[in-house]
């Protein structure tokens, strides 16, 4: 049971009155002014805040007009995808004559612009090369790619390394210098804004008449809002405008029919769409085919204008995300085994029989478990190489961490990059002991008491009157919640009067509560190993609205319970 720990109240005097009182607390508590709470695009960051984005806008345009080919180099998780598609779209869209792309074998090459994906890049016939949330660190793949004959632009938000590639124009928020006041866009994010930028120049040009439309960029933004979510950046002011923007879109059923149909095949309603939608529906069946098999079946089921095809590779993507959900409850299952007795504050778990596709999801379920950092590895397929997958908490930054290692003993691994939550590494097989003491001692040196003490912050109680389906919906309307930007948690007591396992294996708990709001209905998602039948508990809850066959009703969703 985590530590409850309630949020900073904030100042609700300064959001308007006409609010609802809970929505007012909760949004005071996340600092949000009265003059922050609109979400339209005009309140959009302007794209001229970004470093190099002139540059980037010059250098297209100058293809467009050309009629040069252009590729894109994409990655292999949801935010590369939709980023990719997005790349593809756009700049069909603005008038290019031909856009390719090229998206590496995770299994063979591993991530990012490597010399062999340059090398399928510039056999596209290609003239420009832009990647898409990759680049930043892809020092030897961007001097391929030169010599190759590629002009090329990168268009990333990782964290710059020690070098910076010699490509011909960067744009990254997180480039040193760079004031872009959002550091936090994803990598469609970033796309989305070179796009602007470039129609922008187009349009100063004269390039767009009667014949040559200029297009509504808006219409994308249902790919930016996946891949936002999708990528769990923070959900800054910016980040929230973009998500709600493209969630406005689909929920009126404006959106790519891959998105329509992997919906369709998930059983999920667009016009109740959220944020948790997009970040539990959508980006996992597109992260599926990445991490098992190929992305490019996600990015051409975005690609594709044809409902029918659209419907058949949405199937394909469901069914992988089912066989990942085995793979990965098998690996979970025998992580907890080997975990039993070991006390390392940074844990490192490996076995020849891991899939190397799956290792960063039980690395995130085991951090969320044992509120520790931890990295899963998987034997790579090039001979004597594992691969790693981390997430941290917060107190280390993951990335960091790894450049720390890398400096204390050079040469050990051999390759990482990353956020502060998630990184990747690569590593000699014979290599895995030594890291795993490094990360271990450089984890106790950095994390304190208080970093590994589990906690969750909540925004108090509510009052009886407010724990009704009024409530749910407007904190449902106020989002899009997410990273950065979290979701209302409450807290209350009430008493026990049912407890069932529900699901097909029984992970999950049903309950009915007994609480001066009433009799309310509760649902503990893989809460069986704490299943409380009788008395008074103590719980931390997110309210939910449970939509069936067209009727609505409160529901509380657990996060935490204690029995009194």
């Amino acid at each position: 049971m985590p530590t409850l720990r309630r949020r900073p109240p904030g100042d609700p005097e300064r959001l308007p009155a006409s609010l609802p009182a809970v929505l007012r607390r909760v949004l005071a508590a996340r600092g949000v002014r009265a003059d922050e709470l609109a979400l339209d695009l005009a309140h959009l960051l302007p794209p001229s805040g970004l470093a190099n984005i002139d540059a980037a806008a010059t250098l297209l345009a100058e293809a467009i007009r050309a009629g040069e080919p252009v590729v894109i180099a994409g990655d292999y998780d949801a935010d590369g995808a939709t980023g990719t598609a997005l790349a593809v779209l756009g700049l069909r869209a603005l008038g290019a004559a031909a856009v390719h792309y090229v998206v590496p074998d995770r299994f063979r090459m591993g991530y990012g612009l490597s010399p062999a994906l340059a090398e399928q890049a510039a056999a596209t016939g290609a003239r420009v090369l832009v990647t898409v949330d990759n680049g930043i660190s892809s020092v030897s793949g961007v001097a391929s790619a030169r010599a190759l004959g590629l002009r090329v632009l990168i268009t990333d938000h990782h964290l710059v390394g020690a070098e910076l590639p010699a490509a011909e124009v960067i744009v990254n928020p997180n480039l040193p210098g760079c004031g872009f006041a959002s550091k936090s866009l994803a990598g469609v994010g970033v796309m989305f804004y070179v796009l602007l930028a470039l129609r922008a120049r187009l349009r100063a040009d004269g390039w767009f008449d009667a014949a040559r439309r200029e297009p509504n960029l808006s219409e994308f933004l249902d790919l930016v809002a996946v891949g936002t979510v999708a990528d769990v950046v923070r959900l800054d002011r910016n980040n929230r405008i973009l998500v709600e923007q493209g969630l406005r879109r689909m929920r009126a059923g404006r959106m790519r029919p891959g998105l329509a149909a992997l919906l369709q095949v998930a059983g999920r309603d667009p016009a109740r769409l959220t944020a948790q939608d997009l970040g539990f529906v959508l980006g996992p069946r597109l992260n599926a085919a990445g991490r098992l098999d190929d992305i490019r079946t996600g990015i051409e089921c975005l690609l594709t204008d044809d409902t029918e095809h659209a419907l058949a590779l949405a199937r394909q993507l469901d069914a992988f995300n089912r066989n990942r959900r085995e793979i990965e409850a098998q690996m979970h299952d025998d992580a907890l085994e080997r975990l039993a007795g070991d006390d390392a504050i940074g844990v490192c778990l490996y076995s020849d029989d891991w899939h190397e596709g799956v290792v960063g999801i039980v690395a995130g379920r085991l951090k969320e478990r044992l509120h520790r950092p931890v990295i899963a590895f998987a034997r790579a397929r090039q001979a004597d190489l594992l691969k790693g997958s981390g997430r941290s908490i917060p107190g280390l930054h993951l990335r960091d961490a790894l450049a720390a290692i890398d400096a204390r003993a050079p040469g050990l691994i051999e390759r990482f990059g990353g956020h502060a939550m998630a990184a990747g590494l690569s590593l000699r097989a014979d290599a895995l002991d030594a890291f795993s003491e490094h990360f271990d001692a450089l984890c106790r040196e950095w994390l304190d008491e208080a970093a590994l003490a589990q906690c969750l912050d909540t925004d108090g109680e509510l009052a009886a009157d407010e724990m009704t389906l009024d409530t749910a919906r407007a904190l449902e309307a106020a989002g899009p919640w997410g990273q950065g930007f979290p979701e209302p948690v409450f807290e209350t007591i009430a008493r026990v009067i049912e407890a069932r396992p529900v699901g097909g294996d029984g992970a999950h708990v049903k309950y009915r509560l007994a609480h001066p709001a009433g009799v309310l209905s509760a649902i503990d998602f893989n809460g069986a190993e704490r299943l409380c039948d009788r008395g008074e508990v103590h719980l931390a809850f997110t309210l939910s609205i449970n939509r069936w066959q067209g009727r609505e009703s409160l529901d509380l969703r657990i996060l935490a319970l204690t029995p009194l």
